[in-house]
């Protein structure tokens, strides 16, 4: 990945269902190999919420219900060169069946308990995950 000048904005979605997060599979850099998050990249002009929003609907063909803020990200690694804020929105519900609509992108979906998480986590699922457990799943 080429280096950034100056840091790029994002945003995530924990989605959480009785007690289960829905993770995807990252296929490539960054975290290539871990579980993560739905999410990405805000566009210019577009909230942060309304990008969680469009982000999870291409990547899982679902649509948002609830959803609050729960998190804020600093995913730094200036050996790569890249610096990401982003912040994390916690989903309550949704409606239709997550799929994965970006597969040459990830793996899965899975749900997965919050008490039985694989260890390959991105940062972000790392950071959001410790809130949940600070604010109750």
């Amino acid at each position: 990945m080429q280096s950034m000048t100056e840091p790029r904005v994002g945003c995530g979605a924990a989605i959480v269902v009785d007690g289960q997060i829905l993770l995807l599979r990252r296929l490539k850099p960054p975290e290539a190999g871990c579980w993560g998050l739905s999410g990405g990249k805000i566009d210019l002009f577009e909230t942060a919420e309304a990008a969680m929003r469009r982000e999870v609907s291409e990547e899982l063909g679902i649509t948002v219900g609830a959803a609050e803020w729960l998190c804020w990200v600093d995913q730094i690694d200036a050996d790569a060169g890249t610096h990401w804020v982003a912040p994390v929105y916690r989903v309550r519900d949704f409606t239709g069946t997550p799929r994965n609509c970006e597969p040459t992108k990830h793996e899965g979906p899975r749900w997965f308990a919050l008490d039985a998480l694989p260890e390959q986590l991105t940062t972000p699922t790392r950071v959001a995950v410790a809130a949940l457990g600070v604010i109750g799943a």
